[in-house]
């Protein structure tokens, strides 16, 4: 049942900018490829003294990363499931290497900026929302996290990184609805910093060659101010271990397996 593993992670530097770009064809979801292509992705660019900022983009026309595959996602329910797996927090569900990224994202020293240029759910936004900043070009996408629609939660951070975007009571709003948003809508809600017209990359950079203009050190002190010690780390393991217990139940597996079987899109299972 699984789904097939094929997304593709690129990086090119500009000058102090580097620039990472993700596409897997036709659908543009998030698998184990895109997975290892980032955490490769990633140990370049932190190793790399001469990149001053990061750019994470959508390498394939109308998207950014649509969401995790969820073919693969079903077939790892199935399989846990039928082992018996139970989920608590008396033993949290070990951090996956997806998740050490977006904490790496966040305690880098060097500003990581969201550029979206497409449809951006589940744990493609999510991974925006471990970058510093997030810059949406204007067009006809949905950006959020939709994941209650398939009985499941947001387990990358989504539900902690969220609320400390935009406030508890908006971020439990737009969970347990599952409401998407489309760019504009986005920047009013507090998704993204903003809204651009043209090519969202050519934003993102003008941003980036900025900050880097700026001395490293001061950035990675503002960072680590800013940014520092938050989410909690023990609310993210609960947020993971919570996200396997929804997989493993009998109505998720179902929607899913619908969803998959009919091909629709994850706001509509």
């Amino acid at each position: 049942m699984s789904g097939p593993d094929t997304g593709t992670v690129t990086v090119t530097q500009e000058d102090t900018i580097a620039v990472i770009r993700f596409s897997n064809p036709p659908e543009g979801f998030m698998d184990e490829g895109t997975e290892a292509g980032l955490t490769s992705a990633i140990d370049q660019v932190e190793a790399d003294s001469s990149v001053r900022a990061v750019i994470l983009t959508g390498g394939q026309e109308g998207v950014f990363i649509r969401h995790y595959d969820v073919r693969i996602l079903e077939d790892r329910a199935r399989k846990m499931a039928a082992r018996g797996m139970v989920f608590s927090m008396e033993r949290p569900v070990p951090e996956p290497a997806l998740h050490r990224n977006m904490r790496r994202i966040e305690a880098s020293p060097k500003p990581y900026i969201a550029a979206i240029n497409g449809t951006a759910m589940g744990g493609g936004y999510e991974l925006a929302l471990a970058c510093d900043i997030r810059l949406a070009q204007t067009g006809d996408y949905p950006i959020g996290l939709p994941e209650v629609n398939i009985g499941l939660l947001p387990g990358a951070g989504g539900t902690q990184r969220l609320a400390l975007l935009v406030g508890q009571a908006r971020a439990l709003e737009y969970c347990l609805t599952g409401r998407t948003f489309s760019p504009n809508e986005a920047m009013a809600a507090g998704l993204v910093n903003a809204c651009v017209d043209g090519p969202v990359l050519d934003h993102a950079r003008a941003m980036a060659h900025r900050m880097a203009a700026n001395a490293p050190l001061a950035l990675a002190h503002i960072k680590r101010l800013i940014r520092g010690g938050v989410p909690d780390p023990l609310r993210m393991a609960e947020e993971r271990t919570l996200f396997c217990d929804l997989m493993v139940q009998p109505d998720a597996i179902d929607i899913m397996a619908r969803m998959n079987a009919a091909r629709r899109d994850i706001r509509n299972p």
